[in-house]
């Protein structure tokens, strides 16, 4: 079940908002981990038994972890048996087709192994409760007494499949009370339409253009054709993955939950490493403070740096997909972080914005080639007509045509994905808040009818996220 479909929006969401509400504050949490289980089974009904055992085992060694302050031995072997068993499930499902199909490469062998299907969510999932259950051993928190709200924490489908992933420390309140008002539901629907928005209307048109770009014969691709299909794809992905946050964020807060934020803007970035403190923000936090940090961060040697640099962006890349050009992905943004890091950073405070935006955007949509492209010598092809290697034309009728086609929808799309916006609005509303408040509304049920629309007659509605 997506968010972007007809049943959720208008039949799975509203009958759970009521058996919420009409239910009483008692019986919430209840409602909440049922529809949660029945979003989660709808598509993959065998998985859901995979996390129901995920989050008994982890609950009873976070409880286990609570009771014993002593043995250090103890504590340790708990860790190592809920690290085991979470990232061996991981491993397993996500990563066991990537392992044998290299372990054939190499050794020049022909295995046909099947590989088991990746269930949904795992990757957000596991981290949460990997969080979880660390943060316990460090005695950071307490470990949580309820199986209910525990396993309340693990499932909520406003975030269970695309992220963001959420600390327990930052919900731990909120899980065994939360205050609710009109304004703050109907910021969360507003929050939900925006995002459905992004979705339909612009992630799902944009990427139209890349899609036919990608399925065209790489000797019929221009250079102008290939930057306009890349580019397409780097708003596609944005748009798609900025907007699933925005209506989990959205739905939560419909639950009286609040999530933080997942992108702020990244595309408005002037550097590589605020890119990244832009983008996906709750996967950069939990490496950070999960893997960089306990390496002993940037407060090392030379060679120690590239190290942790190294580890982090191979495992940040690793996460993304089971396959090699993800970890190409990954460590083609680490080096990038530890160039900007060693020596180009102070060079850079010298540069005007445009030439440090100009130089974010380029390498951030040279980054997405391997990032889409998961045979390397496909992405690599990409890259040689994108700058003019070979015999393939610079401009083509064909490209003109697409690029007129899509003139306004990019238009748009550039200028939805800055702050520029935001700032208008916030102008706005100091200077006309009455007539704010009738435009908002109108502008909110527009996109209510337009998004639903769509949602009827679309046949293209992935989720770039959800096999992550």
């Amino acid at each position: 079940m997506v968010f972007s479909s007809l049943f959720f929006t208008f039949a799975f969401l509203p009958i759970t908002v009521i058996l919420y509400y009409s239910l009483g504050k008692p019986l919430r949490n209840i409602v909440l981990l049922t529809a949660s289980l029945f979003f989660y089974a709808w598509g993959e009904p065998v998985y859901v038994l995979l996390m129901c055992g995920s989050i008994m085992i982890n609950y009873w060694i976070g409880t286990l972890l609570g009771r014993d302050s002593g043995g250090r031995r103890n504590r340790q072997l708990l860790l190592s048996i809920s690290l085991i068993f979470n990232l061996g499930c991981l491993a397993y499902f996500k990563y066991f087709g990537m392992i044998i199909s290299t372990i054939t490469a190499m050794g020049g062998w022909n295995l046909q192994v099947g590989t088991p299907a990746l269930p949904l969510g795992i990757s957000f999932y596991t981290f949460q409760t990997l969080s979880y259950v660390i943060d316990v051993y460090r005695e950071k928190i307490k470990p949580q007494k309820s199986l209910l709200l525990f396993a309340l924490y693990i499932t909520m489908f406003p975030q269970l499949v695309a992220g963001p992933i959420v600390h327990y420390a930052d919900i731990e309140s909120q899980l065994a009370d939360r205050s609710m008002t009109l304004e703050k539901f109907y910021s969360g629907m507003r929050r939900f339409l925006c995002g459905l928005a992004k979705k339909m209307l612009l992630a799902n048109n944009i990427g139209l253009l890349w899609s036919e770009v990608k399925a065209m014969p790489g000797t019929e691709i221009s250079v102008l054709m290939a930057w306009a299909g890349i580019i397409a794809f780097t708003l596609q992905i944005y748009f798609d993955f900025s907007g699933y946050s925005d209506m989990a964020i959205g739905l939560g807060k419909m639950f009286g939950f609040r999530f933080k934020e997942n992108f702020r803007y990244p595309y408005s970035s002037q550097s590589i490493s605020e890119f990244w403190r832009r983008w996906h923000i709750s996967l950069g936090s939990w490496f950070k403070e999960y893997v960089y940090i306990p390496l002993g961060g940037s407060r090392v040697g030379k060679w120690k740096l590239i190290g942790n640099l190294f580890v982090v962006w191979f495992l940040t890349g690793l996460w993304h997909g089971a396959s090699w050009n993800f970890v190409v992905w990954g460590l083609y943004f680490g080096t990038l972080i530890y160039v900007e890091k060693s020596f180009l950073q102070k060079s850079m405070a010298r540069w005007p914005k445009a030439v440090r935006h100009i130089y974010l955007l380029l390498l951030v949509v040279i980054g997405w080639v391997f990032f889409e492209f998961t045979n390397l010598t496909d992405g690599l092809s990409f890259l040689r007509i994108m700058f003019g290697v070979g015999d393939n034309a610079l401009i083509d009728n064909q490209g003109m045509v697409k690029l007129k086609t899509y003139a306004v929808l990019y238009s748009v799309c550039i200028i939805a994905a800055s702050p520029g916006p935001k700032k208008l609005a916030l102008l706005f509303i100091r200077t006309h808040g009455n007539i704010y408040k009738l435009v908002v509304n109108v502008y909110y049920c527009v996109l209510m009818f337009w998004g639903a629309a769509y949602m009827v007659g679309s046949t293209y509605n992935p989720f770039i996220y959800f096999r992550f």
